[in-house]
């Protein structure tokens, strides 16, 4: 389980910044995965200010996206991967943009909306931003051509 923010102000969105697989660095949406017992609201308000510096308050669930892959183990073997990851609505209640140090990411940066698209980035983050615009009442991005 993890949970992620979508955050948008005067046309940008919040992004940070991973060093990405093979090194080669990809933009995430500031979130990630929820700690034992920890409520999910917590978990985006702590990834946030972990990863941008920002205080956020969270405004609305935009939706759930779930993924399910084989991943590569060890000895060969492949991970069945269920991977549940809930997306929010929020906004920036107080803080200053910062990056993070000694963690998943190292940069953070506001993006414009229309740039989005030519950013290396994670595919979340497509998911995402047609949840925010979309707003569909089962809280799904239905698939684009077979894909999500």
């Amino acid at each position: 389980m993890a949970a992620y923010a979508v955050v948008v102000r005067d046309g940008q969105l919040l992004l940070a910044r991973s060093p990405g697989p093979g090194g080669v660095p990809e933009w995430v949406l500031p979130g990630g995965g929820m700690e034992h017992g920890e409520d999910p609201c917590d978990t985006v308000r702590r990834e946030v200010e972990e990863e941008t510096g920002y205080a956020v308050e969270v405004t609305g669930l935009l939706g759930v996206h779930s993924t399910r892959r084989n991943l590569p183990a060890r000895l060969g073997r492949t991970v069945d991967h269920h991977g549940v990851r809930l997306v929010y609505e929020a906004r920036v209640t107080g803080g200053e943009l910062r990056n993070e140090v000694d963690g998943s990411t190292d940069l953070a940066a506001w993006q414009p909306l229309d740039t989005v698209p030519g950013l290396t980035r994670i595919r979340l983050i497509d998911i995402a931003l047609r949840l925010w615009r979309e707003r569909p009442p089962t809280g799904r991005a239905e698939p684009v051509d077979g894909r999500e």
